[in-house]
């Protein structure tokens, strides 16, 4: 099984290539990796002593911040490197502060992993939430590196728990301890006779918790928002978008939008604008026009919707109308905010929890959407009510950090790392 898994990847590798070509996200995902070893040559001497963190795309990131930020304070002489799968999360983060180096993670090849886990030669490698990548986890385990996975989640669906699962059942055994976000995972693994699992929850609450430690306010968005009621919509595809429209369109003079796209396409950004009734700006032009006159402002830049949910009476969070799976609605929960979001929502066990404590409402069309919206507008204590159990929804799942720090600080406490 394992040569059939590297003939696969030896094929995808090919693949790519060509797919390069067409598609600007997958170049980024080629030449991105051609420096890799390069530059760990480079920045990593033979005597440094390193923890690599690993994480598929900026979502994983933002959830390993706390891990990240506490294992610097814990081992102040180690090097931090950080490497991504997805250019959607190198791309925004690769001059993070949190990190030595980072990186793209070179396809999962035999000879990739063995050459990279020689450079990079980690006392410690922390996987997050996903990406079980073989041949990095086989030489981890060849070379006695304690490796970690946090945030875990698992579901029954999954291939290890598929009859066809052996393969990657072994795989999992190259980690020596997860840190799973339910009991669900736990017995899952259980299932399989993987016994050396802690129940830490999610540290995405302890991220978004600490956001309400720092300076959030957004100078433009106040001079936006003014004294309407602001509904933040962030991390929009164009579905999400498609069921907002009409609510946009209808909503009262007193109520102001802020739209912040997953993806910053010009082409469908101005699509979306010929279909606003209302007066909108952009982000990108706000020095010469009157944000002030306009109803909705398109926010045509990254790295700012954390902050902006600070200013949010509601939040719209996306990626519930499409596949590809919800965005985080822990960031406007922090902020005491009652959120709306599409209807897939299946993997996503805090948006579940929160929609039965009534600190979330999902939609399936248009119609839902401009309802619940009418409702939370107009009816000031259920929106604050909702907020409220949003807020505390969060102080209640804090402590996922501290839980695995604990565990690492033990570990330190015996050599181990």
């Amino acid at each position: 099984m394992h040569l059939l898994y590297n003939f696969s990847i030896f094929i995808t590798s090919k693949l790519i290539l060509l797919t390069a070509f067409f598609s600007k996200k997958m170049s980024l995902f080629v030449d991105g990796r051609k420096t890799v070893f390069d530059t760990l040559k480079e920045n990593i001497h033979p005597d440094d002593k390193t923890i690599w963190f690993h994480c598929a795309s900026l979502g994983e990131y933002e959830q390993g911040v706390p891990i990240m930020e506490k294992t610097k304070e814990l081992f102040p002489n180690h090097k931090i490197i950080v490497t991504f799968f997805s250019p959607s999360g190198f791309e925004v983060k690769k001059n993070t502060t949190l990190a030595n180096i980072v990186l793209y993670l070179p396809i999962d090849t035999v000879s990739n992993a063995k050459k990279f886990i020689e450079l990079a030669h980690p006392s410690l490698a922390i996987f997050i939430k996903y990406e079980f990548w073989p041949n990095y986890l086989v030489q981890l385990k060849e070379k006695n590196i304690p490796t970690f996975l946090v945030s875990g989640l698992f579901r029954k669906d999954q291939i290890f728990f598929k009859p066809y699962g052996g393969f990657m059942r072994k795989i999992l055994n190259s980690f020596d301890h997860f840190f799973v976000q339910d009991d669900t995972s736990k017995e899952l693994l259980k299932s399989i006779n993987i016994k050396n699992i802690t129940v830490s929850g999610d540290t995405r609450f302890d991220r978004v918790s600490n956001q309400l430690s720092q300076d959030n306010n957004v100078a433009f968005i106040s001079e936006f928002k003014q004294d309407n009621v602001c509904i933040v919509c962030g991390s929009t595809w164009p579905e999400d978008e498609a069921v907002l429209i009409d609510y946009i369109n209808k909503a009262p003079e007193n109520v102001k939008f802020i739209i912040v796209p997953h993806a910053i396409n010009a082409s469908k950004i101005e699509s979306f604008r010929k279909n606003i009734q209302k007066k909108s700006s952009l982000f990108s032009t706000k020095k010469d026009t009157n944000i002030t006159d306009s109803k909705v402002f398109i926010i045509d830049t990254v790295g700012l919707l954390t902050k902006i949910y600070s200013h949010a009476d509601i939040a719209y969070v996306g990626g519930g109308m499409v596949f590809s799976g919800l965005h985080n609605i822990l960031e406007p929960a922090t902020f005491g905010v009652p959120i709306l979001i599409g209807n897939r929502f299946e993997k996503f066990p805090e948006a579940k929890e929160l929609k039965e404590l009534k600190g979330l409402f999902s939609i399936s069309n248009a119609t839902e959407c401009s309802k619940i919206l009418e409702k939370l507008v107009t009816d000031k204590n259920t929106r604050i009510e909702s907020g409220k159990i949003a807020k505390e929804f969060i102080e209640n799942n804090k402590g996922a950090t501290d839980t695995i720090m604990n565990y690492i600080k033990q570990l330190k406490g015996k050599s181990l790392i």
